[in-house]
């Protein structure tokens, strides 16, 4: 499929809402955007978003399966969605898809002969407080039924808009689908209608009732532009970086002269940690230009041609006679170790032989075990193992 001018200029304005090196981030409001033109989002739409990306196709392929608002079939003007998750369910959800269902003709996922409506079953629509609702093109309707159900889609198959609970009027898949592609919905006072519903308010109210408010807050406070915002970053971190305490300087000792006393000219050098902790334990050379993992096995089992006893951290092991083992006996261990404990096979744990289970087998199927028990403790013992 060849796209139009239009969805092409929108998919160059889209792009550049994202910086240079980050434009596959536009990748899901394009997929919308070839969803408001076809319906769906067709083999030909993954091929437009790859090439405008530059992605291959696998890669939108793998986006567009994932999130279901991306169908890959051709799809009704109006998708009625009725929710069956556990609240919708127990006040009626299941009997309303059902009801619709019988009523259209059609299964989930499935659109009527005629094209108008595609009907689908959904996990939660975010409307616990409202239900059993349903969408139709993500606009509610709240509380229903099976009869005002079926009566919404009668009149959307007749050419109607009924007019959803909350929200704006309706609108088609399509135009909604441009609206979710981030550009706003051109129809004459289109976002005029809706409102909220009573479960909504009734936070606010008990609020207002109880004087229950965030401090300081003031809904008339202007939104900051982005110019704004950096420059207030910018002066808390400045006042941030003022308020920190001046380093402290590096503790000094006086230098003794020849004869144990100080030397008179006030000459001091640094004192070093150790010497001011009281330790004596010498100096040992951080052991950073090693990695993580030799690092970590030279702690478990150093050897002892190349552990340096008072490292911290580190004792080496010893016989038990005060004798560190020789080099190379960490890797003899494991080798060993690996010997001993064959990889799992034919989905067994590691560890069980195939001959003890099968000898546990034949025991409780004889009715009897090796210590010549009787049936009714074989069958216990045969259970057991």
């Amino acid at each position: 499929m060849t796209f139009t001018d239009t969805t092409r200029e929108r998919a160059r304005e889209i792009i550049a809402r994202y910086p240079a090196d980050r434009s596959r981030s536009a990748l899901l409001p394009l997929l919308h955007l070839v969803q408001a033109e076809e319906g769906y989002v067709s083999p030909a739409g993954v091929a437009f978003c790859a090439e405008v990306l530059g992605l291959n196709k696998a890669q939108v392929g793998a986006v567009a399966t994932f999130y279901t608002m991306y169908k890959r079939k051709p799809t009704g003007d109006f998708l009625v969605s009725v929710c069956t998750n556990t609240m919708c369910n127990v006040l009626g959800g299941q009997e309303v898809y059902d009801t619709l269902s019988e009523h259209l003709g059609v299964g989930h996922d499935e659109t009527t002969a005629d094209g108008t409506i595609t009907l689908e079953h959904a996990e939660c629509l975010a409307a616990c407080d409202y239900g059993p609702v349903m969408t139709v093109n993500y606009d509610f309707f709240d509380g229903v039924d099976a009869s005002t159900a079926v009566g919404v889609v009668d009149e959307l198959r007749a050419g109607g808009r009924p007019m959803p609970t909350r929200g704006a009027r309706l609108c088609t898949l399509k135009e909604m689908a441009v609206q979710l592609a981030g550009f706003a919905d051109e129809r004459d006072g289109a976002v005029a209608d809706g409102g909220p519903g009573e479960p909504t308010l009734r936070g606010l109210r008990l609020a207002q009732q109880h004087g229950v408010s965030v401090p300081g807050f003031d809904p008339n406070t202007p939104i900051r532009s982005k110019a704004e915002a950096d420059k207030a970053a910018a002066e808390a971190k400045a006042k941030a970086e003022a308020a920190k305490p001046a380093p402290v300087e590096a503790t000094t000792a006086p230098v003794k002269g020849g004869d144990g006393a100080s030397a008179p000219t006030g000459v001091a050098e640094p004192v070093k940690p150790e010497a001011a902790a009281g330790s004596t334990a010498p100096d040992v050379k951080a052991p950073d230009d090693k990695s993580p993992q030799v690092r970590t096995a030279e702690t478990r089992q150093p050897d002892a041609s190349t552990a340096v006893p008072d490292a911290p951290g580190t004792k080496v092991p010893t016989d038990g006679t005060g004798t560190a083992p020789a080099a190379g006996d960490a890797r003899s261990a494991e080798a060993a170790g690996v010997a001993a404990n064959a990889p799992a096979g034919d989905g067994k744990p590691a560890g069980d032989e195939a001959g003890a289970q099968e000898r546990n087998l034949t025991e409780a199927k004889a009715g009897t075990d090796a210590d010549g028990a009787g049936p009714a403790d074989a069958s216990e013992t045969g259970a057991q193992k």
